[in-house]
């Protein structure tokens, strides 16, 4: 991951933790259900994700309580407005934004010298069958404070009122307590603790449970696509809930798709983009098996381009020409069909979300686009980074570098 890191493209709005951040980060994990990280030093993302604490738990989401109970820790004002690295549902980001939207000012002055629990709760104490993500409606965002700061600022202004009652100015008892607890909090009167609940409803989204799955609401009919078979085998079983249910491996899951209007794929206009000729260069990268050149020099320079795609063996060249050589028969003829000259993965690739979707529609189907056929490398960075950085590590020296260039080349 040197070279991503080098191009800031891996992780590279972490914010460090170290000192007294670390204490109030581990009453957060206690005061969850979790264990206490060993680590000194660490860094956490907006949602207050560690990857260090998540390689130590060996648990990627080691802030969930089961797939239906994640959480979030706040520990620091930067972590407003920082990337959401790892998350477990596609409206992490969202609720994140949400939460300092509303809670701004509170969270800069209990960070001060405290820490939130945040508790994402929809209602579902545990999932038992695949469809139970169709429960999902609205998100209530409840939080916590460690060592119960709010409970102790009651207590103190019960102290405060209490002292001012008759002659319990001179009560020593009553000093006492107000001292100790001065000491150890200090003195929370004028602070504002209070966080009231917040509420999120749901529309269409993600979510890493069971292996991956998308819920597409708002469309025709409902559409669940599972991206593990086992799971999927699961869901058709059940006939309580009146949907469609796919494999994201289906063939017909993009027919239908396409029949709700909810993807397109205009070939005379896709050739024409850039993205096309990122994802033919991909394409065409992964059929060369031996280089003596620089995969990046390849893709880059159009007489080596040419010289290696003619040393291809045939069924391979087609296949990366496999769109060009379409559209030129079907200027001869129509009788040529897509299945029969376009490599399918190809031509799943140059899909998109439809132009009448509304942006978080569009941004959701881009992920989902880019999980049937992972052939841009650009969008799968912007739309599924954790698949990103498995495939990055497959991937040779050479290509790597291609790869870097497009990325930031584009941002």
């Amino acid at each position: 991951m040197q070279k991503l890191k080098q191009a800031n493209l891996f992780r590279s709005d972490l914010i460090p933790i170290s000192g007294k951040l670390v204490e109030r980060y581990n009453k957060c994990l206690v005061k969850l259900g979790f264990m206490p990280t060993k680590l000194i030093t660490f860094s956490i993302d907006g949602k207050g994700w560690s990857p260090e604490i998540a390689e130590e738990k060996k648990n990627l989401h080691y802030l969930n309580n089961g797939e239906a109970n994640p959480h979030a820790i706040l520990i620091s004002p930067l972590q407003k407005g920082k990337p959401v690295y790892v998350p477990f549902h596609t409206f992490d980001r969202e609720m994140m934004q949400y939460v300092f939207r509303t809670h701004e000012a509170k969270i800069n002055n209990i960070t001060r010298d405290s820490a939130i629990c945040i508790d994402f709760d929809q209602n579902i104490d545990a999932y038992y069958e695949p469809l139970d993500v169709l429960k999902y409606n609205e998100v209530n965002i409840n939080f916590h404070l460690i060592d119960n700061l709010d409970t102790v600022r009651k207590k103190q202004l019960e102290l405060v009122h209490t002292f001012k009652q008759g002659n319990n100015f001179i009560d020593e008892d009553i000093h006492a307590q107000l001292l100790e607890s001065a000491k150890k909090y200090g003195d929370l009167r004028h602070r504002d603790l209070e966080l009231h609940e917040l509420q999120i409803t749901t529309n269409s989204f993600y979510t890493k449970a069971f292996g991956g799955v998308y819920v597409l609401r708002d469309f025709i009919k409902e559409i669940v696509v599972f991206e593990d078979e086992k799971w999927h085998k699961e869901a058709i079983k059940d006939t309580t809930y009146d949907v469609l249910i796919y494999h994201i491996s289906q063939p017909e899951l993009m027919d239908k798709l396409r029949d709700h209007i909810i993807i397109e794929c205009d070939l005379d206009i896709e050739v024409k983009t850039e993205r096309y000729e990122r994802i033919k260069k991909f394409i065409f990268a992964e059929a060369i098996k031996e280089s003596q050149h620089a995969i990046k020099d390849v893709l880059n320079d159009k007489v080596l381009n040419k010289s290696y795609l003619n040393k291809l063996p045939i069924e391979d060249r087609k296949r990366v020409m496999s769109v060009e050589r379409y559209l030129e028969k079907l200027e001869l003829s129509n009788q040529y069909k897509i299945a029969d000259i376009i490599d399918l993965k190809f031509f799943e690739a140059l899909h998109k979300p439809h132009s009448s979707l509304n942006a978080k529609h569009q941004d959701l189907i881009w992920k989902l686009l880019i999980n049937v056929s992972a052939k841009d490398v650009l969008f799968l960075y912007w739309y599924d980074k954790e698949q990103f950085y498995k495939s990055y590590t497959t991937w040779s020296d050479s290509l790597k570098d291609w790869v870097i260039q497009e990325i930031s080349n584009n941002i």
